[in-house]
């Protein structure tokens, strides 16, 4: 009889690896050596320590990091073993016996692989790579299992998935905890990404966060275009610029961790008491409220690197990156506090200062990390053991972050341009320029969510560092640009300079708000502001990869070609002020606006292809509620599941589609 060892399965002894029980937590090597398998440095010490405990001196083993390169060596030698006893096997019963078999085998496979995708199971991750991209160093872990992991590409399935659900269900009427330890969603170790197999959602209070910054981009926005001049201007770039950092942090701070505790809840709530008195400071801010200002952004700031200091002794697994992101939080900070002893605008200079730091300083970080050993050996070395495990931004949590913030800008956008009439026929043109800025609005949302954004082959987080890097940094000039644009605009509507366009026809507010003589300066924002934002979203282009459909009219290049061409002439716009009213330069802007979108639509499509339906014939799929059983009775069985019997077999069976 051979003894020779063969793989052990922790977990049962379920052969076929497309839906196998659970990921191997140990396996023999060929000369008998035990390897077991633990997901994290604190896992592995822990596992150690029992095994010492119920194993004798004469029970050697092996303890790695599950995806290390010792993990990864074992893994091939117990391979190569296996394939060599697969062809002893083959020569010593025969090459026809041997590929019958393999044929059984293949077929209980595909069959089980079948079962497996009809079956309602655990896909998120598989969903996440449909919309964001695949990535081969990607991993999951699950919170419930420390000494297990699965892999997100295999569609692999835990049996134990259900029984979780419905430990979720019964957690449901429990406390919330005031306090509960923090969880890393996902980090990086040697080069893969491990990540929680379960998706993160966007928690409500974020979105009641979103709310406050609605009155900021009004008050910025509104307050600009009333004043539109250079000292304007810089006062609403570095008060924008203060909001969306402590938003910003906010927001990766809850996708790094999971807690949903109490103390989650306060803590939001405090950001957001020193946020409403940062924008309570805005218009002011670079003169008589400009202490309060920094008083309460330094608040917000020093209460996250607290947290990152809390953090730092709760969870060392990434105590480095913590203590690194106190450290950038206290450096501008001091700048901030020295500015406040300073008289403008010699000022200036620290504030541009703590905010080139504040902005540029967490992707140093990323890039010494990431690179640190193409620097030199030493940095390094030092970065690979400080840095071993760093938390990695979710890519589900960041887009819908920050898709609701663009959302909020465009809708800023729209809500700047509304009047109020006083005519009795208000067909006129005050109307037409409101008009014409929603159509220029929506084709801005169109081309940003539904072509920028849509029809991702991997998406620029996903991609590499540069292109995550260039997506994350140029969406700041994106939104500060087109807030400035939409608040030149509210006052072009107004605006009594072209035909048709009688100050009579509006209510007071609004003629009190209403120009004849349309100031250079607004001009100016607004069509740089249109221009800047058109490029920023060509840049967002440029760091996703989109899936290109072999035949495509226009390659993606020259769309952007275009793009760019068309932003050269909205920021040129302003130079022919002479020859163009407030009537005339929206309508300018909305039409060079939709000739992007159209060559966009047109570009992306196929030869052949026919805007108009479709060529084949239309056919109509049914939602039948079948269970499971059914389902996988009648697929080992091989039978035929007629959707019109189904109405007849009662809840199971009722038929629910057209």
């Amino acid at each position: 009889m051979s003894t020779t060892p063969t793989t052990t399965l922790s977990a049962g002894s379920h052969q076929h690896h497309h839906h196998r029980a659970r990921r191997l937590r140990n396996f023999i090597l060929p000369d008998g050596r035990e390897v077991h398998i633990a997901l994290s440095p604190e896992d592995a010490e822990t596992l150690r320590q029992r095994l010492n405990a119920i194993r004798g001196p004469d029970e050697p083993f092996d303890l790695v990091i599950s995806g290390s390169p010792e993990h990864l060596d074992h893994l091939r030698t117990a391979h190569t073993h296996h394939e060599n006893r697969r062809e002893a096997l083959k020569q010593k019963h025969g090459e026809e016996a041997f590929d019958e078999f393999e044929n059984v085998r293949a077929e209980l496979e595909a069959l089980g692989s079948e079962l497996h995708m009809l079956t309602d199971h655990a896909v998120s991750l598989d969903a996440n790579f449909s919309k964001y991209g695949y990535s081969a160093h990607l991993r999951s872990y699950d919170h419930s299992e420390p000494g297990s992991s699965a892999s997100s590409i295999s569609g692999f399935h835990d049996p134990d998935h259900e029984k979780r659900d419905w430990e979720a269900e019964k957690r449901n009427g429990r406390i919330m905890k005031i306090y509960k330890k923090p969880t890393v969603r996902q980090y990086f170790h040697k080069g893969l990404l491990w990540r929680a197999s379960e998706t993160t959602e966007v928690a409500s209070f974020e979105l009641f966060v979103d709310l406050l910054y609605v009155g900021i981009l009004a008050i910025n926005g509104d307050h600009v275009g009333e004043d539109p001049t250079g000292h304007e201007l810089l006062r609403f770039s570095i008060t924008f610029i203060m909001s969306w950092k402590i938003w910003s942090d906010l927001a990766l701070v809850i996708s790094w961790f999971e807690t949903d505790d109490i103390l989650q809840r306060v803590s939001v709530i405090v950001i957001m008491v020193c946020l409403f008195g940062l924008t309570t400071n805005m218009i002011e801010g670079l003169h008589d409220t400009y202490t309060m200002l920094v008083s309460f952004y330094l608040a917000s700031r020093f209460f996250m690197g607290s947290y990152y200091i809390m953090l730092a002794g709760t969870v060392p697994m990434v105590r480095g990156v913590m203590i690194m992101q106190a450290i950038l939080t206290i450096i501008p900070g001091v700048l901030w506090i020295g500015s406040t002893q300073v008289e403008y605008p010699q000022r200036l200079g620290l504030i541009w200062t703590a905010i080139v730091i504040e902005l540029t300083a967490g992707m140093l970080v990323v890039v010494v990390i990431r690179g640190g050993k193409f620097i030199s050996k030493r940095l390094g070395e030092w970065s690979d053991r400080v840095f071993e495990f760093y938390p990695a931004v979710n890519i589900e949590h960041k887009t819908e972050r920050t898709n609701a913030f663009v959302a909020l800008v465009f809708g800023y956008s729209v809500v700047a341009i509304i009047y109020q009439n006083a005519a009795h026929f208000g067909l006129n043109a005050f109307f037409g320029k409101a008009a014409l800025g929603l159509v220029q609005a929506f084709c801005f949302n169109w081309i940003y969510f539904e072509l920028d954004g849509a029809d991702l082959f991997q998406h620029a987080i996903r991609r590499n560092v540069a292109s995550a890097l260039l997506w994350s940094s140029v969406h700041l000039p994106f939104i500060m640009s087109f807030v400035l644009a939409a608040g030149s605009l509210s006052k072009l509507v107004v605006a009594t300079d072209c035909h048709d366009a009688e100050l009579e026809d509006l209510t007071e507010f609004y003629q009190h708000k209403s120009e004849h003589e349309i100031p250079i300066g607004l001009r100016w924002f607004y069509c740089a502001g249109l221009g800047i934002a058109l490029f920023c979203m060509g840049l967002i282009s440029i760091s996703h990869i989109h899936k290109d459909a072999p035949g495509t009219r226009i390659p993606k290049r020259y769309r952007l070609i275009n793009r760019f061409i068309i932003c050269i002439i909205l920021i040129c716009l302003p130079l022919s002020h002479s020859s163009l009213n407030s009537l005339h330069l929206i309508s300018t802007t909305t039409g060079l606006t939709i000739w992007v979108l159209v060559l966009e639509l047109w570009g992306m499509s196929c030869w052949g292809e026919s805007f108009f339906g479709e060529k084949r014939a239309c056919k109509y799929t049914a939602r039948c509620k079948i269970s499971k059983k059914d389902l996988e009775s009648a697929v080992k069985g091989g039978h035929v599941i007629k959707v019109e019997e189904l109405k007849e077999r009662g809840e199971k069976g009722m038929y629910v589609g057209a």
